[in-house]
């Protein structure tokens, strides 16, 4: 969905729903700064119907920290956990979820669901592409721009 609402035209964000919009736009508004760290964050956590409604069981609005023992809880699913995991990534620049507490093997374990490969292997591949241009815009604007110059067409 690419919606022109709320002023999406402006940055020309492609959205999963209505939905995954709103929620965007209303955080944004509560997070400490809207630099590109928590709009990536937002953007992510914004993709998934369970992790809207669990959003304060992920990021603490007031202390801007994530929340990795969410991992752990009930009501994710394999996709709200890669959503959560995409969302840390971006906003952390690494692997939260990785505890000094666990031995070596579950922290093996643990790095390796963050890898291109696990993430991108869903339905929300083309929004994570989403939420990189989101986090890294200088680089998206760089590539159109190099694409352009070498005769690719947008």
């Amino acid at each position: 969905m690419n919606s022109t609402a709320l002023g999406a035209e402006k940055e020309n964000i492609n959205f999963i729903s209505e939905a995954h919009e709103k929620f965007y736009y209303e955080k944004i508004q509560k997070v400490r700064e809207a630099d590109v760290y928590h709009k990536a964050l937002c953007y992510c956590i914004g993709m998934n119907e369970d992790t809207r409604r669990n959003v304060d069981r992920i990021y603490n609005f007031k202390t801007g920290c994530v929340k990795p023992e969410c991992l752990h809880e009930g009501w994710q699913t394999s996709g709200s956990a890669k959503v959560v995991r995409m969302a840390f990534n971006l906003y952390c620049n690494g692997t939260p979820s990785v505890d000094d507490e666990q031995d070596t093997e579950e922290q093996v374990d643990e790095c390796r669901r963050y890898s291109v490969e696990d993430l991108f292997c869903c339905c929300y591949a083309p929004y994570f592409w989403q939420a990189i241009q989101i986090r890294y815009p200088e680089y998206a604007t760089y590539n159109k721009n190099l694409y352009a110059m070498f005769g690719g067409n947008d």
